[in-house]
């Protein structure tokens, strides 16, 4: 019946943002699984976790979020995908905002990927659109016919998602430097 309420998307839409979101996460949690130990150390910058929890939390982390990004691809799963994306991005950004409180934004936010991206309220802003891409995926889909055209427009849009991902993350990284370029004497 809740179901019911909520508006429907166009097919496109709603599939070009779980597959962003997957796409995002998928990378994000193969680039953790590669280097356990640094994104250990990411996350004992953090300093949210007892030394005992780090070992655990630095392979459990990146494998729920395998696991969203895998559920959100297939339609059948993929509310399941983006109710555990939603709540790993919550995690996150509260993580992010709980140490940006403490000081310390120097550290890397440990997302993944070959950027060091600096803990800022900028991060938490891109976090909050992928929270609002993930919603959209959750959403129902029209029900029409979906054609070719329909699959190019989603591929299309995907990597143009993924670029502006990619775009935030050079600039939230290199943010800082520029500001300090801009008050250099």
């Amino acid at each position: 019946m809740a179901a019911d309420l909520l508006p429907a998307l166009d097919p496109v839409i709603g599939h070009t943002a779980a597959a962003s979101v997957g796409a995002l996460l998928l990378t994000g949690a193969l680039a953790k699984l590669r280097d356990v130990a640094l994104f250990r150390a990411t996350l004992d910058n953090y300093r949210l976790l007892p030394e005992a929890a780090l070992g655990a939390a630095a392979v459990a982390l990146p494998l729920a979020e395998l696991a969203a990004g895998a559920l959100l691809l297939p339609t059948a799963s993929r509310a399941a995908g983006a109710g555990l994306a939603l709540l790993l991005l919550v995690l996150v950004t509260g993580a992010v905002a709980w140490r940006l409180a403490r000081g310390g934004g120097a550290i890397d936010c440990g997302c993944g990927g070959s950027t060091e991206v600096p803990l800022s309220r900028g991060l938490i802003a891109r976090n909050a659109v992928l929270m609002l891409l993930t919603l959209l995926a959750a959403l129902p889909a029209l029900d029409r016919p979906t054609v070719w055209l329909d699959a190019l427009a989603t591929v299309l849009a995907t990597l143009f998602v993924l670029g502006l991902y990619q775009t935030a993350n050079l600039w939230l990284a290199h943010h800082p430097k520029l500001i300090e370029l801009r008050n250099a004497p």
